[in-house]
């Protein structure tokens, strides 16, 4: 393993978040390409991506998997939870309100990881990285306003309660971020992600069960397969398993606000790739969550 430790030592790990950030911004794209349930989808990356790891667990990490104390492994399964409760709330919100609200109150989730933070990491939060989180979600805002004034989003049945599905999804994907944050400083990334993917892939096999979707491996085409392994090497292991090895160098408020440059990367992915021309409310609004990114990134400085 020491090559790999070495490998750990030499990656700057703000580099690595900007590789991270690239990769989860494709996730969109594959989703949009897949005819599958989105819980479907969401089960199967997360079950691939577990698989992927696996050998690597058994074989490198067998003794670290059993040396993990039952704290750690409680709070391994919390956090698994809590990421399968992200996805579940998320996906469902698009079905009772607007994609614009949707997008824009799950995206507020650098708020509760500040809050959080603070609260029960210890971790001070200086007054430039608020401001910076604090722009960065405004330019989420920003970008969602396009939908809102040229209609194209759509407004569920039951907006209300959408919109407070999409509100707990920010708060699990929190969750989800403060936790990883705590355990990686004395749990190594590949026992700790095993164990998190493995209990969301079962939590969201029991959510698709309950909704009636259809798991069966034969029901989905080649093509869909190769799109749920695209969404496991790219989103899953480049994108949110490198954002779970740089919990241990950042600090959760960092590289949650970080994440908000996803919805840059998919605008422009789409517009290469799906031809999706974004309007001037996206441009701006991708420019101001960048600056917002910039600003908290360089706040941590003051805030050592």
């Amino acid at each position: 393993m020491e090559p790999l430790v070495s490998l750990e030592d030499r990656t700057p790990p703000m580099a690595a978040l900007a590789v991270a950030i690239v990769a989860v911004s494709t996730s969109a794209i594959l989703i949009r390409f897949s005819d599958a349930p989105s819980v479907v989808k969401a089960f199967y990356r997360v079950v691939l991506t577990t698989l992927l790891l696996a050998p690597v667990a058994v074989t490198r990490y067998r003794d670290d998997l059993a040396a993990l104390s039952g704290r750690d492994l409680t709070v391994a399964v919390v956090t698994g939870v809590a990421l399968a409760a992200h996805f579940a709330t998320w996906f469902e919100s698009l079905n009772w309100t607007s994609v614009a609200a949707s997008v824009t109150l799950v995206q507020a989730q650098p708020i509760f990881v500040a809050m959080g933070a603070a609260a029960l990491l210890d971790e001070r939060i200086s007054r430039r990285m608020v401001f910076g989180i604090l722009v960065a979600v405004a330019g989420t805002v920003e970008m969602s306003l396009g939908g809102f004034l040229s209609g194209a989003a759509l407004a569920g049945a039951r907006p209300l309660y959408g919109n407070g599905l999409a509100l707990v999804g920010a708060v699990m994907a929190a969750g989800y971020v403060l936790a990883g944050r705590s355990l990686r400083q004395r749990v190594a990334l590949v026992p700790y992600v095993t164990v998190v993917y493995t209990v969301c892939a079962v939590v969201l096999l029991g959510v698709a069960v309950a909704e009636g979707a259809v798991v069966a491996p034969t029901a989905y085409p080649p093509h869909e397969w190769l799109l749920f392994l695209g969404m496991a090497v790219g989103p899953g292991i480049f994108g949110h398993t490198v954002i779970n090895w740089a919990l241990k160098y950042v600090e959760s408020s960092v590289v949650s606000v970080t994440l908000l440059g996803e919805p840059v990367g998919s605008t422009l992915l789409a517009l290469a790739l799906l031809g999706e021309v974004p309007d001037a409310f996206t441009v701006v609004g991708g420019v101001v969550v960048l600056l917002g990114i910039y600003v908290t990134a360089t706040g941590r400085e003051s805030a050592a």
